[in-house]
């Protein structure tokens, strides 16, 4: 007998959000493992919130939210909120019930900076890293480094001389600005829209864009990523910001750990400083006039870094592609690094419930 197409409603539903959601669903081990790190958050969410006044996002549900955005590759806040709306998924995740109201995207972004300050995502991703069940995933003594350019949300358009001494754009609201001829650079040149964007390339067959560069430093198990950074595109960011992550991750060290990297590494600057930190510089080495001699590339261990230091690869990778961080859609700096961080940690977890061995059924 054929079924019949017509909407039947109901004035009342009994079903509840839990029972939607499939048992073996793999966001149920990622939710338990956010939810025990977020509780562990608690006091530092605690100092950022006064006592007094009416009651704003909780930052729990707002970290839930943003995760979800990486997870399913959603553009914008206002779409996540479209999103938040009618899909029951999404709801259950992010705490909210059937009937709560969905917030604003404006609310949802003056929420979110308040975050910056206390550099919630750096601490969310190290509570994750410490849960019970991801600590064993990690390895403790050997490590990769790279970085990798994030495009500003500004126009070249909007790099502009310092002095005022170049012609505007045309008029209009996408006016004509020709570069022809016109020697530009950082120290004559700034963003009026985001001063902390740079003009940067990596290589000299590209061009240069206003970006950022991301760092991440993974454990060599399984690829994961235990510090994340954003800073200003330079050509000693990169190393900087490797020498800060690895101190900050083990400081004051005295075991001997190992730390890969490529070829943009290979300087007597950065392999001294990894040593004075009791670090192994597993770097790729250059043709010519390298810092790493046969005393470091005779081991096994330096061929077995040289591999797994790709992994890091697949990180970049996922959050450029997948969680939209190939250009960020936030200014400033503090901004860039707390989505580059939080994308870094949504890698994580995506990963978590096949290395713990949770997987649909």
């Amino acid at each position: 007998m054929r079924g019949s197409d017509e909407r039947t409603g109901s004035l009342f539903s009994f079903v509840d959000l839990e029972e939607r959601v499939p048992h073996r669903h793999p966001l149920r081990k990622i939710r338990q493992i956010v939810n025990e790190a977020l509780a562990s958050l608690d006091g530092e969410f605690a100092r950022l919130y006064s006592s007094e006044g009416r009651p704003s996002i909780a930052p729990e549900r707002l970290l839930r939210a943003s995760l979800l955005q990486a997870f399913f590759s959603v553009r914008s806040e206002r779409q996540l909120m479209e999103q938040l709306d009618y899909n029951l998924m999404f709801r259950w995740f992010v705490g909210l019930g059937v009937d709560d109201p969905v917030w604003d995207a404006t609310v949802v972004t003056k929420n979110r900076d308040r975050l910056l300050d206390a550099e919630v995502a750096a601490k969310f991703m190290a509570a994750v890293l410490a849960h019970r069940e991801v600590r064993p995933l990690l390895s403790s003594d050997h490590f990769s480094v790279d970085g990798t350019l994030v495009e500003a949300w500004a126009s070249l358009k909007s790099f502009r001389a310092k002095d005022g001494s170049d012609e505007p754009p045309g008029p209009g609201r996408n006016g004509e600005r020709s570069f022809h001829g016109e020697k530009r650079s950082n120290a004559t040149h700034a963003s009026t829209t985001d001063p902390d964007a740079k003009l940067y390339r990596k290589s000299s067959n590209v061009a240069a864009k206003l970006c950022f560069i991301g760092h991440a430093l993974a454990e060599n198990r399984h690829g994961l990523i235990v510090e994340a950074d954003a800073t200003r595109a330079s050509s000693r960011a990169e190393r900087e910001a490797a020498l800060a992550m690895i101190e900050r991750h083990d400081p004051g060290s005295e075991r001997r750990l190992t730390l890969g990297a490529d070829k943009g590494y290979d300087t007597r600057g950065f392999v001294a400083e990894c040593r004075r930190l009791c670090v192994t510089p597993h770097v790729a080495a250059k043709m010519k006039h390298s810092a790493i001699d046969g005393r470091t590339k005779r081991h096994a261990a330096y061929a077995a870094s040289q591999k797994k230091r790709k992994l890091i690869e697949e990180a970049f990778g996922w959050v450029k592609t997948i969680a939209g961080v190939d250009k960020v859609k936030v200014r400033g700096l503090e901004r860039v690094r707390h989505c580059f961080t939080l994308a870094m940690t949504a890698y994580n977890l995506i990963r978590m419930p096949r290395l713990l061995g949770w997987a649909t059924a």
